[in-house]
């Protein structure tokens, strides 16, 4: 039976931090890697440490820049197994292209199947990643991929918020499900905006509130956001309906300068998020509070490891 001192953990210029976070969490080194941008654009990627017949976890979320960190994903995967890695496997705390998971117009590219026919071609032999935009990007791969649940450590952030009467709240009706297990960990009601997304830049509108928040606190949650339209439309709905406070909980902060001045202006007292995505290009707002999903990934690995079942960690508040 593998030992947790046989874990070898690297991670890419995607997540320097949470991968030294979930290396200290596991007790364990980190290994040691480099990459070299050339000046055309070109990476290069070396490991430094032998990983021949090893087990190797590689961290590398894919987002500022999405199309760099994700070659730079692949070149890993390509590199660990012609090192002779025994299995690597890619966790992937945030899978850019997620949205691109159909063909909803014609002449148009299902981009997460792409991605996800380049994870598998490049060798990777599971991914670990956390809320998928779509669940069944699941099916994409023919190897195992565990989609963790962002819900976890955003609840227990959620709680220490000093909400007074709860009410979760769903962006649209297709998140609806998620917001719903989100409600039960806090033992609060549901509520669900009912959205209209009008084009591909982010224009909505928002209809009418479904559920009652008149006096409560509302908090808004979801998987991702950019920038920020939906969560401050929907809380400008929220406070016109009668909600006392406003917080939003959002897994992926995907963040633009735009959603930086948007939630300042807005009525959202704190935004939480997870620090999936570390390398954004923007100076955070005050209202942001980073929740870590470091011991989740970490658990997950240990577990992936030790030939344990993943499945309690879906069931675990």
């Amino acid at each position: 039976m593998p030992t947790e001192e046989e874990i070898l953990v690297f991670g890419g210029s995607g997540s320097p931090k949470l991968s030294a976070a979930i290396c200290e969490r596991l007790g364990v080194e980190r290994g040691r890697s480099e990459v070299l941008r050339f000046p055309e654009g070109n990476l290069f990627v070396r490991i430094l440490d032998s990983v021949r017949g090893r087990n190797v976890y590689l961290v590398q979320s894919t987002a500022f820049p999405a199309n760099d960190n994700f070659m730079e994903l692949i070149f890993w995967i390509d590199a660990f197994k012609r090192a002779s890695a025994a299995s690597v496997t890619a966790l992937v705390p945030y899978f850019s292209y997620a949205k691109g998971d159909k063909k909803d117009e014609p002449r148009v590219s299902i981009r997460a199947r792409v991605c996800a026919d380049a994870i598998e071609a490049a060798g990777a032999d599971r991914v670990v990643t956390m809320d998928l935009h779509a669940p069944q990007i699941q099916g994409f791969f023919k190897i195992p991929v565990d989609d963790l649940l962002g819900l976890h450590a955003l609840s227990t952030a959620a709680r220490e918020l000093g909400l007074k009467d709860p009410v979760v709240v769903s962006p649209d009706i297709g998140f609806a499900k998620s917001a719903r297990d989100f409600a039960a960990r806090l033992n609060a009601p549901l509520a669900i905006a009912e959205k209209q997304r009008l084009d591909h830049l982010g224009k909505m509108a928002i209809h009418e509130i479904i559920g009652e928040v008149k006096g409560k606190s509302a908090l808004i949650v979801d998987d991702f956001t950019v920038s920020g339209g939906t969560l401050v439309n929907v809380a400008e709905r929220l406070v016109a309906c009668g909600a006392e406070d406003v917080c939003a909980a959002v897994t992926h902060g995907v963040f633009t300068q735009e959603c930086m001045e948007r939630l300042d202006d807005s009525p959202i007292r704190t935004l939480l998020v997870t620090d999936t995505i570390e390398t954004q290009p923007v100076e955070f707002s005050r209202k942001v509070q980073v929740v870590t999903v470091a011991p989740l990934f970490a658990e997950a690995i240990r577990r992936i490891h030790s030939r344990q079942s993943l499945s309690v960690l879906f069931r675990e508040a």
